[in-house]
């Protein structure tokens, strides 16, 4: 059986010192040189929880990373974009003769540095900090130059003379960076148009085959995390892609494909709606008839004797 080994990582400044990098500047806040980043002997079982956020652009990257229950291989030599909130557990298994270059920043942020300011209460909106490593953020040349301007902003702040100023000015930095990056993610639903396709194919494929067996009956309907985990993605991406691709949500795509089974269903067969109800995975055919109305503005034996 295989031994699982997790390691935490408390401080920004056992990080520094488990990676070989100098202590840090300042205990809370720390931007780090990708490339000088030493990766300790024999720790490719190790899984990592950190008790501290992670924001990174990386370029040379060549391995596998586990993320949650998935795992993803990776080979990118374009500018990748990835982040980690506390308490995320994750594995990376680098390629050691992999011949790509690697360079890149690291941004870790403790979250006491968020204490009384507005990130504190802000810093849990952005969906991104949930994302996997398929759902990482490719940055074209000129975000990644945006975004390397914020850091640079941000580490000529904490290598000056600290003040009753600096925090603040770090803090709008940090959410500067982070406006940015939700805006390139928006972007990215829509340029990256082959792969969102794909999603939405496969969404579709499993939805049809969902509501053309026995699931129906024995699971009920399908949730949105049901379906994300499926697809591999998390459902705050899958929600974010779908809304801007076409507008509607995940739960939205789930009763479009319930109602037009209940159509098929009601137009075509002679059974009750009860029993189309029940055979939908809904104990009730109240909720049934209801979400039928809501979504068509007849109730399901108005549809039928429309037919007739």
């Amino acid at each position: 059986m295989e031994q699982r080994q997790t390691q935490r990582i408390k401080t920004i400044s056992e990080f520094h010192q488990l990676r070989g990098l100098p202590k840090p500047e300042h205990p809370l806040i720390s931007i780090v040189d990708y490339a000088s980043i030493k990766r300790p002997s024999g720790t490719d079982d190790v899984s990592w929880i950190f008790d501290f956020y992670q924001i990174s652009v990386k370029r040379g990257i060549d391995g596998k990373m586990k993320y949650g229950q998935q795992e993803y291989e990776f080979d990118y030599d374009e500018g990748v974009m990835f982040f980690i909130a506390p308490n995320q557990v994750f594995k990376i298994q680098m390629d050691n003769h992999s011949t790509i270059k690697r360079s890149g920043w690291m941004l870790l942020i403790h979250p006491d540095f968020f204490w009384n300011t507005s990130l504190a209460r802000t810093i849990k909106r952005y969906e991104f900090f949930d994302y996997s490593v398929n759902e990482a953020l490719f940055l074209s040349e000129k975000e990644e130059k945006t975004l390397h301007g914020i850091i640079e902003n941000i580490r000529q702040e904490y290598h000056s003379n600290i003040d009753r100023f600096s925090k603040q000015i770090i803090i709008s930095h940090i959410e500067t960076l982070l406006n940015y990056s939700e805006r390139f993610y928006n972007r990215q639903f829509i340029t990256r148009e082959k792969a969102n396709h794909q999603i939405l194919e496969r969404l579709e494929k499993l939805l049809a085959d969902y509501f053309n067996n026995d699931d129906l009956i024995s699971k009920g309907l399908p949730t949105v995390q049901y379906i994300a985990e499926t697809l591999h993605v998390s459902p705050k991406y899958l929600s974010g892609l779908l809304k801007v691709l076409t507008g509607q949500s995940t739960q939205q795509h789930i009763h479009d494909k319930l109602i037009e089974k209940a159509k098929e269903k009601l137009s075509t067969t002679a059974l009750t709606v009860s029993e189309i109800a029940y055979g939908l995975g809904f104990e009730y055919a109240q909720s049934f008839s209801k979400l039928f109305k809501s979504k068509t503005n007849q109730s399901p034996l108005e549809f039928r004797q429309s037919f007739n």
